[in-house]
């Protein structure tokens, strides 16, 4: 296993920059935001159409000795609003196209959330089956809008090398390990998960048990933590709405790795990891709003560097 880094939190950095502040982290691994929500600060999708731009940003990789772990193009595919769904599944099917050419087997994307109907404007994430019109919304989404893009855009991905790691979060139709099997279930094993912890806490599911859950479905894992905070959280339980940054009133909010589980619980999610196959890349996110980005990187980065697993396993000479 290594170490990367989730380059948002540095949008402010040149990319030169970036890979020298991550070289004095021993940090070789970067994951980059093409574009949606993450932003494209350091990568730029106009390479498609640019050769001598794609040969360059080559080049720059090889020099400084870093290689890309996945491009991240976090979106909503799904949405009702004809513009933003457009927008948003381009960007995505230029990632993948990207990831072609770069060499990238890994893209990372979030499933989508449609409306209620094709008329709807705006999301609508069911979270519970009562009334009865909420199933039949769900239903409605999962086999009218979800089944039929899924199917066809992993197949878009499969053929041109490229898997995609969905990553689970509330407000999608893939939120937990469930949803994201079923729809794995649906599109096809080229479609499995992008595997944030922080995102199991804060809805209590346990992220070690999880991965036993997924198992082969893991295929890129994010590096963050969640603090709980039990004061807040009999008032509000997990669905809390308030601002990230209304920290003394949330149930919970995001940490840098360390600030929510020390390390026994991180040596045994990273050892379970290993036991279910996956051998890769932690990607550092930073969201923690009581740590400055230079500091929780810098913090997060020393804490794993000691947490991860680099060496293969020897044989069993015991036994």
């Amino acid at each position: 296993m290594k170490v990367g880094v989730f380059t948002p939190l540095l949008s402010q950095l040149s990319f030169d920059a970036v890979l020298n502040k991550l070289k004095s982290y021993d940090i070789d691994t970067v994951e980059l935001g093409t574009g949606n929500y993450p932003g494209d600060a350091h990568v730029k999708l106009s390479m498609l159409d640019h050769a001598n731009e794609l040969a360059e940003f080559q080049k720059k990789l090889k020099d400084h000795g870093v290689t890309i772990s996945a491009l991240s193009c976090h979106g909503n595919p799904l949405h009702p609003d004809k513009a933003q769904r457009e927008a948003m599944v381009k960007v995505s099917r230029d990632t993948i196209l990207l990831a072609e050419k770069l060499g990238i087997k890994t893209m990372v994307d979030f499933s989508g959330c449609p409306g209620d109907s094709h008329a709807a404007t705006s999301p609508n994430w069911i979270t519970c089956p009562w009334p009865p019109e909420f199933l039949k919304v769900l239903d409605w989404q999962w086999n009218e809008v979800v089944a039929p893009f899924w199917v066809e855009h992993a197949k878009f991905a499969a053929d041109h090398g490229v898997r995609i790691a969905v990553e689970m979060h509330p407000g999608f139709v893939v939120y937990n390990p469930e949803t994201l099997l079923k729809l794995r279930s649906i599109a096809g094993p080229n479609v499995g998960c992008n595997y944030d912890p922080s995102h199991m806490f804060w809805q209590n599911i346990d992220p070690i048990g999880a991965v036993r859950v997924l198992e082969d479905a893991i295929f890129h894992v994010h590096a963050k933590d969640t603090q709980i905070y039990t004061a807040n959280l009999v008032k509000t339980g997990v669905l809390d709405t308030k601002p990230y940054t209304d920290e003394r009133n949330r149930s919970w909010i995001f940490r840098t790795c360390g600030y929510g589980h020390g390390a026994e619980w991180w040596k045994e999610f990273v050892s379970t990891l290993r036991m279910f196959g996956y051998d890769d890349v932690l990607s550092i996110e930073h969201e923690d709003s009581l740590l400055s980005p230079e500091e929780g990187l810098t913090k997060a980065a020393r804490f794993l560097q000691d947490i991860v697993i680099q060496e293969k396993p020897a044989a069993a000479w015991w036994v």
